[in-house]
């Protein structure tokens, strides 16, 4: 997958990512609208399906609710390379399909606006604009599994 990053802080919250007050609704189209809203609110009209967040440390602290990781997927973020996750976030994240990659020297040298190309299945995280590498942990294979399949229900429903 390759895009562009969009780079946010530490401690970025649920409500930062889907803020409360748009949670009248869980249709994902409807989310996606307000994705990062009281964080940057213009980043919707700006960012590109296929693109990347790349955040700092404790990205998706906050609620244990879903809607955040499907506002950002709904969205089109293709990943999220923080330096670390919430818990919740990144088990809610890997349940909807949206792949999230810590990485912490890559969160911290990569700039917004990079290129960016990541290889999940190798854990490798390219910066097309520096030409830095950087290593993830590659997903265990039943989690590849799970995303390939776009969220924990298709992949239950596709092997049952």
């Amino acid at each position: 997958m390759r895009g562009h990053a969009w780079k946010f802080g530490n401690n970025i919250d649920t409500d930062l990512i889907i803020p409360a007050r748009y949670l009248n609704t869980s249709d994902p189209a409807e989310l996606a609208q307000y994705a990062m809203m009281d964080a940057d609110s213009e980043w919707v009209d700006k960012m590109s399906k296929g693109d990347f967040i790349v955040a700092g440390d404790n990205f998706g602290c906050g609620s244990s609710r879903e809607h955040a990781p499907i506002a950002l997927k709904a969205a089109g973020v293709s990943a999220i390379i923080a330096k670390s996750f919430a818990r919740i976030f990144y088990r809610n994240s890997i349940n909807i399909g949206l792949p999230i990659l810590e990485a912490p020297q890559a969160a911290e040298e990569i700039k917004e606006g990079d290129e960016v190309e990541v290889d999940l299945a190798a854990g490798e995280i390219k910066d097309l604009t520096t030409g830095k590498a950087y290593r993830a942990q590659p997903f265990p294979a039943f989690m590849q599994k799970i995303i390939d399949a776009g969220g924990l229900i298709n992949y239950l429903k596709r092997n049952n």
